[in-house]
């Protein structure tokens, strides 16, 4: 069974839900758009059975208790240090980080620059920055997947979204994920100003987003059918990892890894985390 906590931070209270003893080995879960922490349920309770203490929070703008409404709260440093806060609230001086979508970005980000603090690094569905950064320049195919990028930053993304019983926001999921899931996402997006911020990893500015190699030993798990992430930055992401690294590509699985194919990503994850520390 899941709980629910609020964790204070300098920024405000993030929601997060959690499983697994107090003193587990430390495992934080970042979800990505348009999404909250529930994406992560089936891990945070498969990992907490197994003896971690797994931790994943509304990340900012999702957290009604962060939602800053302008575009510059949102750069590499505030998403970063949200990660380093969270886990200082949760006094852990190293930690397993786990991220999906926005939230895989934010883990390579933090890997990168707080290499210390972390013990592992998985990141599903999203590549290397620089990866994907290479394969925007070099791969037309990308340049086109990436394209929603630009349009969402227009101001009128939110009207759009939210018409007609969210019905745009709603057909971001494919159908691949699960209609409970769907309809908790709508709801919290629709709270004032939740999709604004949301929206605001969009629309931010990154001059501080230079991310060199990664040290921490990574895993990185991507679907095959991913719409927005193709295979370029996918299979070029090895040269960005200076560590141990494994890669899995998920055959016949697109963008929402997490509940397309839960029990394959679990057991992945726990392999990788029994690889590199110690089994709790």
């Amino acid at each position: 069974m899941t709980e629910h906590l609020r964790i204070p931070s300098p920024a405000g209270v993030f929601d997060a839900i959690a499983a697994g003893p107090v003193d587990g080995r430390p495992l934080l879960f970042l979800h990505g758009f348009p999404q909250t922490a529930i994406v992560w349920e089936e891990q945070v309770a498969a990992l907490g059975d197994r003896g971690f203490r797994a931790v994943a929070p509304d990340t900012r703008g999702y957290s009604p208790g962060v939602r800053p409404a302008h575009a510059d709260a949102y750069g590499v440093g505030e998403l970063v240090g949200d990660v380093l806060a969270v886990a200082d609230a949760l006094g852990w001086d190293r930690f397993d980080l786990v991220g999906h979508d926005w939230g895989g970005a934010i883990a390579w980000w933090t890997a990168a620059r707080h290499a210390e603090r972390l013990r592992t690094l998985t990141s599903v569905s999203t590549p290397h920055p620089g990866a994907l950064g290479e394969a925007y320049r070099v791969d037309a195919d990308q340049r086109r997947r990436s394209q929603y990028q630009q349009d969402w930053r227009s101001p009128d993304t939110e009207a759009r979204f939210l018409a007609d019983d969210a019905a745009l926001l709603r057909s971001l999921y494919q159908g691949k994920v699960p209609d409970r899931h769907v309809d908790a996402f709508v709801r919290r997006l629709s709270e004032p100003g939740a999709l604004s911020a949301a929206l605001n990893y969009y629309r931010a500015d990154r001059p501080d987003a230079a991310v060199g190699k990664i040290q921490v030993p990574a895993l990185y798990v991507w679907g095959a059918e991913d719409i927005a992430l193709g295979s370029t930055a996918a299979h070029g992401t090895e040269e960005w990892v200076s560590g141990p690294y494994s890669f899995h590509a998920l055959q016949g699985i697109g963008h929402w890894v997490p509940e397309e194919a839960s029990e394959t990503l679990t057991s992945l994850i726990t392999d990788h985390l029994n690889q590199h520390g110690p089994t709790p």
